[in-house]
């Protein structure tokens, strides 16, 4: 049976190939097995680049010598959370993290004006979201390093000009989440369960969150966000927005808080007044062990006792190290 390989596999074959180091070989080689076809023509193909894989990733758990590699597409995660945008060429990407961001971008009218990841903060309230612009894909490229980007983020932005074929883009950016497999929850048969054990038969776990972020909302073409929405096949949110006149900003500001689903939480030295300036941001359903743990991993093994102020406690409310936390609580932490 012929192997019958696609056009998004010889390009990861060929990143394979002029790789120069073994984390990039890595990648491209999960990314040939991610965008490789299944069935009984790829079999003896798919068990030799699996064969491969496990040696590069072994030889990866070695001391490494000499110097280390960068990875352009690396973005080092800070604030709250990380939201990486995906988008076509010329779709307003870098005009939304120049308008949520003091980020030193380039906004022009021409398309791939951004050729590496540019990362900006975003305020919300008194947290900092961390928000990256990437280099546009299309149909027929898409940077193989880009993929880790998205993989390793906390959520991704679909973006979606309503000025132009909308129909058009979230076909190419949905089957690109689709064919890597980067969409949360999306029942995806294994390629196999040892090499890669993210993609279990219950669906695929390492995905990513994701919504559709529709800009030029002032300019949008007549019924263009309606026929998003019934072109789009997942069940992702919408979200609208204008870069030009600043419609929606400051609600997408909140949207990004809410669907990052974490929590503020101030911590209080014993005998002094809280740090309301700088909360401490934790996964929603956090506990007091787990603020501590944030503060100071080996600290927090000495946690005896501490008390809460905020949702469901009266002030100075003794509580146990169990304790889930809400957003605003204010928390005082005794060690031992």
């Amino acid at each position: 049976m012929p192997a019958n390989l696609t056009p998004d596999y010889f390009k990861a074959e060929e990143w394979y190939r002029s790789a120069s180091t073994n984390e990039e070989k890595i990648l491209a080689l999960e990314e040939m097995l991610a965008v490789m076809p299944k069935h009984k023509g790829t079999e003896h193909l798919q068990a030799d680049l699996k064969r491969k894989l496990s040696q590069l990733k072994d030889a990866a758990t070695q001391p490494k010598k000499g110097g280390k590699h960068v990875d352009v597409f690396h973005v080092p995660p800070t604030g709250a959370g990380q939201v990486v945008l995906l988008g076509t060429p010329n779709t307003g990407k870098s005009a939304i993290l120049a308008a949520l961001t003091n980020a030193k971008v380039t906004v022009a009218d021409f398309p791939f004006a951004t050729h590496a990841p540019v990362p900006g903060m975003v305020k919300y309230e008194d947290v900092q979201i961390q928000l990256v612009d990437m280099p546009p894909i299309t149909a027929d490229y898409i940077a193989p390093g880009q993929v880790g980007t998205y993989r390793n983020c906390d959520l991704i932005a679909i973006v979606v000009d309503l000025s132009q074929d909308v129909e058009e883009q979230l076909l190419i950016l949905l089957d690109f989440l689709e064919t890597r497999k980067l969409l949360a929850g999306a029942e995806t048969p294994a390629v196999d369960d040892q090499a890669c054990p993210e993609q279990g038969r219950g669906g695929n776990v390492l995905g990513r969150k994701a919504f559709c972020l529709c800009t030029k909302a002032d300019i949008a073409a007549d019924g263009a966000l309606e026929l998003a929405k019934r072109s789009c096949e997942h069940p992702l949110e919408f979200v609208t927005i204008s870069t030009e006149t600043g419609e929606g900003l400051d609600a997408f500001r909140k949207y990004l808080f809410d669907t990052l689903e974490i929590i503020r939480v101030y911590a209080k030295p014993p005998g002094k007044p809280a740090d309301m300036n700088d909360p401490f941001t934790l996964p929603a359903g956090a506990t007091v062990h787990d603020l501590a743990r944030t503060i100071h991993r080996e600290l927090a093994e000495k946690l005896k006792s501490a008390k809460c102020w905020g949702t469901g406690v009266y002030d100075g409310q003794n509580v146990h190290l169990t304790h889930v936390l809400h957003d605003r609580d204010i928390v005082e932490l005794h060690f031992g």
